[in-house]
This record gives C-alpha cells, sequence and structure tokens, in this order.
C-alpha cells in the first residue's frame, strides 16, 4: 500500500497544525478579552475563569472541528489509496484494473475518469496486439512466397525467367502496399494524418480514378454506369478521396462476376445543419451476410474469397471521418453491396 503512508502523513500533520492553531486561538483570546474585563473593573490575570471558560469553549469546537476533519480525511484517504495503487498496476502494464466507484463526489468523479482512461488504454492495447499479429500474418505469405522461389533458383530448382521474375516483383509490390497502408493507417488512428484540402471537382475525380481501373474493366467486360450531379468544387484533399474512391472502386471490381455493372454516382446532400455531397460505389457481386455487415470497415477484415489485404475499407473509413464525413455500407445476398459516403462541403 503505497498510499498509506502519505495519507497517514497528512493526518499528523492536520493533528500538529491544530494544536499549533488551537496554542495561537487561546493567545489571541487572552488579548480579546483583556479590554472587555478590565471594563468590568478587575484586571485581567485575575478573572482567569472567563478565560478558562472562553479556552474550554475553544477548545471543544477545535475538537469537533479535528474530529470532523480526521473522519473526512479517512473517508476520502482509502478511495484514494485504492486509486493510488490501480494507477501503479496499470503503470506496470495490467490494464484491467478498474476501481469501485465510492466516496464523497469527487473522488467518484476521479474514480470514474480512471476507469474510463483504464477501459480505453485496454482497448487500445488489445487493438495493438491484434494489428501486430494481423501484420505479422499479411508479411508472412509474400516473404514465404519470395523466399521459396529465390532458394530454387539458388538451388537450380527454378530458372530465373521473366515470368518468374515478375512473380517476385509483384510480391514486393504488393508487401510495398502493405507498408503505405500500414502507414495511412497509423497516421489516421493517431490523429497525425493531415489533411492537403483544396477546391476539388469530385466528379473529375471519379472520372480519372475509373479510367485507372479501365483495363480491369475491360478484362472482366464489366460496365461502369457514372451517376454524377452537376455540384460545386469541395474543399477536400484531392490525393486522400482519390484514395478512398480507389479502395471501394478496387472492391467493387473485385466482387463483381463478369459482364457484370459497377455505379459510381455523386449527389448534393443539403441538410439544415451543414451541406455536404453524398457519394456511392455500388457493385452486383454476391453480397454480404447481415452478421458480417459491421465488420468491413475493421482492420485486416476479410472474406473467405478475398484477395485483398483487409485494409482498404478500414483506411477509406479514417480518411472520410477525418474529412468530417460518415461511410456505410449496405447489402443484400445476390444482388450486391453499396458503400455510401459524405463529404462536408
Amino acid at each position: 500500500m503505497r498510499g498509506g503512508p502519505f495519507f497517514r502523513r497528512m493526518g499528523c500533520l492536520f493533528v500538529v497544525f491544530s494544536f499549533f492553531a488551537f496554542m495561537g486561538f487561546l493567545g489571541l483570546l487572552r488579548f480579546v478579552l483583556a479590554p472587555f474585563i478590565e471594563f468590568h473593573g478587575a484586571p485581567p490575570l485575575e478573572r482567569p475563569d472567563l478565560i478558562i471558560s472562553f479556552g474550554l469553549v475553544g477548545f471543544l469546537v477545535l475538537l469537533s472541528a479535528l474530529f470532523l476533519g480526521v473522519r473526512s480525511l479517512r473517508r476520502m484517504s482509502k478511495p484514494l489509496d485504492e486509486l493510488l495503487n490501480a494507477s501503479n498496476r496499470v503503470a506496470e502494464g495490467n490494464y484491467s484494473t478498474r476501481v469501485e466507484e465510492k466516496g464523497p463526489p469527487e473522488v467518484r468523479s476521479l474514480t470514474e475518469a480512471f476507469n474510463s482512461m483504464a477501459e480505453k488504454l485496454e482497448v487500445n492495447d488489445k487493438q495493438r496486439r491484434n494489428m501486430l499479429a494481423d501484420i505479422s500474418h499479411e508479411l508472412r505469405s509474400p516473404i514465404t512466397i519470395m523466399q521459396g522461389n529465390l532458394e530454387g533458383m539458388i538451388d537450380g530448382v527454378y530458372t530465373a525467367d521473366k515470368e518468374r521474375l515478375k512473380s517476385l516483383y509483384d510480391e514486393t509490390q504488393m508487401l510495398s502496399r502493405l507498408v503505405d497502408d500500414l502507414r495511412t493507417l497509423s497516421l489516421a488512428e493517431s490523429g497525425a494524418l493531415r489533411l492537403k484540402r483544396e477546391p476539388t471537382d469530385l466528379g473529375l475525380l471519379i472520372r480519372e480514378v475509373v479510367s485507372a481501373f479501365e483495363s480491369q474493366t475491360q478484362e472482366k467486360e464489366i460496365k461502369v454506369a457514372l451517376a454524377l450531379s452537376d455540384i460545386e468544387e469541395l474543399e477536400v484533399d484531392p490525393q486522400r478521396v482519390r484514395e478512398v474512391l480507389s479502395n471501394l472502386v478496387s472492391n467493387a471490381l473485385r466482387y463483381t462476376p463478369s459482364q457484370g455493372e459497377v455505379k459510381i454516382g455523386v449527389t448534393k446532400s443539403v441538410t439544415s445543419v451543414e451541406r455536404s455531397v453524398l457519394a456511392y460505389v455500388q457493385d452486383s457481386g454476391p453480397g454480404i451476410e447481415s452478421g458480417d455487415l459491421s465488420r468491413i470497415f475493421d482492420r485486416f477484415y476479410k472474406s473467405s474469397d478475398s484477395g485483398g489485404m483487409g485494409l482498404g475499407l478500414s483506411i477509406a473509413k479514417y480518411l472520410v471521418e477525418a474529412h468530417g464525413g460518415k461511410i456505410w455500407a449496405e447489402s443484400e445476398l445476390g444482388q450486391g453491396t453499396k458503400i455510401s459516403f459524405t463529404l462536408t462541403a
């Protein structure tokens, strides 16, 4: 109990202070009563009964105050002791520590704030551990592939032909994207992501993103239908919004079957509170189970048939929220999935 001695010392100091305060009170009382006693025709030293009477009353008042003070101090010391010990456990890494809310209202408020802090630290620690495990898993696959191919080339089992080298190059590209995505995610989660806002034509940005995926759409014979309303330029970070759109379009193309259709649209959304823009990307894929729909924005979440790393939608969520917007998903099995997001104008 590291907090106990501290509060015992405080109690001793309180008693010592009370003693000297009482002695000072007696001295002050003599000078205060002196004129009163002299007025009644007796020198101060010849009327000690009055001094004793007033001194006794003062002593009883001081004793009562001392009793109440010690009682209040003891009432506060126990929950504060528990808080101090709990903070030591949290400092040692035990984030599951909680303290029972009791004592005066001020101590209860302090305990509530401590428990809230400990809960957030526990959640963050769990996320950190999960993220490290997920990163290790994601890095293991491409590294294992590259290591196996390179060992085969060294042993003469594989030839260093163009096709095999291209496969190795693709794996390094995947690792590079993973590192970039993790950096973006880390900046967004820590609140250190800085947006470079500038007037941006969202319709033009969507057309540029769709153009970048033209080879994939042609390969799978996917039709891309655009429904772009005439909207004013937005003060957004064009690079980050492009990243959001690229992740959503990439997902839509991945799950849309050959000769399917992907719809992309943007409209104005005006409310009494703010003026914003609503954009959406809708695929014609198999859809998502209702139980999984709330998890698709979780870091490293991906379905069994996904070819991605499970970071795209999580990054999109953080980037949209960094712009003050919201993102959500709607899906129906056999009908496809629609992901919508807003950007504040």
